[in-house]
């Protein structure tokens, strides 16, 4: 059972979230008797917390306007959680700030800080202790003002200009109606729909300079998804390669290898045939995805990708032809055949 210390804490928490909180909620929230609930109030009044008593029949207590927050105390857990978000959103490009890059680092050097030592050291031993499979995300981040305005304005529905320079290196100033913000791969994007031309945008916040809020409001479309938005923006981005598929099998089978950010998928028109469009850069990684799909498919277009298929084919082919070579002559005198240790699954 949790310490009266801990349980008026936790009772100082809920009341800073805002609003009033029931007598039900608050004694529910803590587990205990309302007449606790009161005599924790007590506690905090009498430690200099103006809390308010507000009567009627969705009374409770609130705290008073303007209340300055004491200093911020976190439980083991809650430490745990905030380091390990801050070291894992720096891996995934979501804690860098903007202007600096740094700000993931110094607000774990902060709270890292303030922490008792038996805290500290438990948390460092994890840290120091947790590796991850990928190399850090390494994508430029966007401004730190820019982020917050966009932020703004898609919560509060409005428009927004935009300084905003193309890969190429073009300046030009934009306005959109920012529909949500997408972190996609360590990189941030704004979706939105430009008035102008009345067509939906995507934007890479690293590449907008400046971003100011427009007077006026608008009106989101009904059901959207940004992030969907923005996958089905770079599956019909335009690449130097336009490749058509017909495969057989089911939209499940085809997205564990075909993201929605890569293809565009829809019915054929035969039963159980999917046609999917491509649009690359490249095709050199194609064929092997393909195989991988363990699935039938044919290639509309381009040719170069069927004969980068067929390529693959022969190649397999001969492979499979020299191992059945080698496995033969592996073969004793006796006629039975040698023994090949192999590694265990997942390599040493």
């Amino acid at each position: 059972m949790a310490r009266p210390t801990a349980q008026v804490l936790t009772l100082l928490e809920l009341l800073q979230s805002g609003g009033t909180r029931t007598m039900t909620e608050l004694a529910g929230r803590l587990g205990v008797e309302p007449r606790t609930v009161r005599r924790y109030v007590g506690h905090l009044i009498d430690l200099g917390v103006p809390v308010e008593s507000v009567r009627g029949r969705y009374g409770g207590y609130r705290l008073a306007a303007g209340f300055r927050l004491p200093p911020l105390m976190l439980s083991d857990d809650e430490a745990l959680a905030v380091l390990l978000g801050l070291v894992a959103g720096r891996r995934a490009g979501l804690a860098t700030t903007t202007d600096t890059g740094t700000a993931g680092e110094t607000a774990t050097a902060k709270i890292r800080r303030v922490l008792p030592s038996r805290i500290a050291d438990r948390l460092d031993a994890v840290l120091q202790s947790l590796s991850f499979t990928g190399e850090a995300a390494g994508v430029p981040a966007p401004r730190t003002e820019v982020l917050l305005t966009v932020a703004d304005a898609v919560r509060h529905h409005r428009p927004i200009s935009i300084q905003y320079t193309s890969g190429d290196g073009r300046n030009s100033t934009r306005t959109l109606h920012p529909f949500g913000l997408v972190n996609h791969a360590g990189r941030w994007y704004v979706t939105g729909a430009d008035p102008a031309v009345e067509d939906d945008r995507t934007f890479r916040l690293d590449r907008i300079t400046d971003a100011r809020t427009l007077p006026g409001s608008f009106a989101p479309p009904a059901g959207l998804v940004p992030a969907e938005r923005l996958l089905t923006s770079m599956a019909r981005a335009p690449y130097r390669h336009e490749v058509t598929l017909r495969i057989q099998g089911t939209l499940e089978q085809i997205r564990r290898r075909l993201p929605a950010g890569v293809a565009e998928v829809r019915d054929g028109a035969d039963e159980g045939w999917q046609v999917v469009e491509i649009r690359a850069e490249r095709l050199d990684w194609l064929p092997a995805v393909l195989a991988a799909l363990d699935l039938p498919f044919v290639v509309e277009r381009p040719d170069d990708l069927r004969d980068r298929v067929l390529a693959l084919a022969d190649r397999l082919a001969t492979s499979a032809r020299a191992g059945r070579q080698s496995d033969g002559r592996q073969r004793n005198g006796s006629g039975r055949r040698c023994h090949v240790s192999e590694p265990p699954a997942g390599g040493e």
